[in-house]
């Protein structure tokens, strides 16, 4: 059972989130009162205690996410270590991970709060190299740096070859990321039970190039060879880009850690599937 709820909501805000926030936590204090939010996270609201972001990361014990899927990201990379459920509240346009929709919102809070509600782990991704370790909730790009400008480099499972090759740069996603940017590059949709990665080249100059899914218990370690700048580019989650330069290593592993999101019991990922991204529609409604 949840007691302490901690509030984040997304940066630079729209009249219209405004809007829906506050009348948002109303609907919330009729169940507890015992709300929570970082010291100028909100506006002045008697509904909310403010703390500083030591005592708010350390007295909450469920997150709930007023935003996108990237306001969840950032609010999970900056509390991962506090090991807080987080429950995302869609304010955005598409919303995987923040899947519970403001419409039920009053309904999904009273079951949730009652302790009617489910905890779902999604593992993170890591990579390795030189003395530095970043980790990805949805994916870890290596890239060449520069649009359209190809790079060499050797993937290895478990210390055999798979492929030498040249492209844009090489993603490897969790379930997580398989419906974020690894979609958009043409991966597949894993289902986020699945222990596993998608490995995907970026625009790479072989035809026969393709995606393929490993389980995340293998060893994984990619050798930068050559590219059109002194240094390569890895990035996690879209954040910012990390030099990298030719002739290292880059070694891929699970986190031990994992993102807690709670879910209500009703929960299913299909529906979530069908609804951002447009499957079963009618044909003859959409030519209307």
């Amino acid at each position: 059972m949840f007691k302490n709820i901690g509030i984040v909501v997304k940066k630079n805000q729209e009249i219209g989130d405004v809007l829906f926030l506050d009348s948002l936590l109303p609907i919330l204090s009729k169940y507890t009162k015992d709300i929570y939010a970082e010291e100028g996270e909100l506006d002045s609201n008697n509904l909310v205690t403010e703390l500083s972001p030591e005592a708010f990361a350390n007295k909450v014990d469920l997150l709930i996410v007023f935003g996108g899927d990237g306001t969840l990201l950032g609010s999970a990379r900056r509390f991962l270590d506090n090991d807080i459920p987080i429950l995302g509240i869609n304010l955005g346009a598409v919303g995987f991970l923040t899947d519970v929709n403001i419409d039920n919102f009053e309904s999904i809070i009273e079951d949730i709060l009652n302790g009617n509600y489910e905890i779902e782990e999604r593992n993170l991704v890591s990579a390795s190299f030189l003395d530095k370790i970043v980790y990805g909730l949805n994916e870890i790009v290596i890239h060449s740096g520069g649009y359209t400008q190809l790079m060499r480099y050797r993937l290895n499972v478990n210390n055999k070859v798979v492929y030498e090759q040249r492209s844009d740069g090489l993603i490897i996603a969790t379930p997580t990321g398989s419906t974020a940017y690894a979609l958009s590059a043409g991966g597949p949709i894993i289902h986020p039970s699945v222990d596993v990665w998608t490995i995907l080249p970026m625009l790479p100059q072989s035809m026969s190039s393709r995606p393929f899914v490993i389980s995340s218990k293998e060893k994984v370690d990619i050798e930068l060879l050559k590219g059109p700048f002194k240094e390569a580019k890895i990035c996690a989650d879209g954040q910012e880009d990390i030099s990298v330069p030719y002739m290292e290593s880059i070694k891929i592993s699970k986190m031990e850690k994992s993102l807690k999101l709670v879910h209500p019991k009703n929960n299913d990922f299909f529906e979530a599937c069908r609804e951002k991204l447009g499957w079963s529609l009618d044909i003859s409604m959409t030519n209307k």
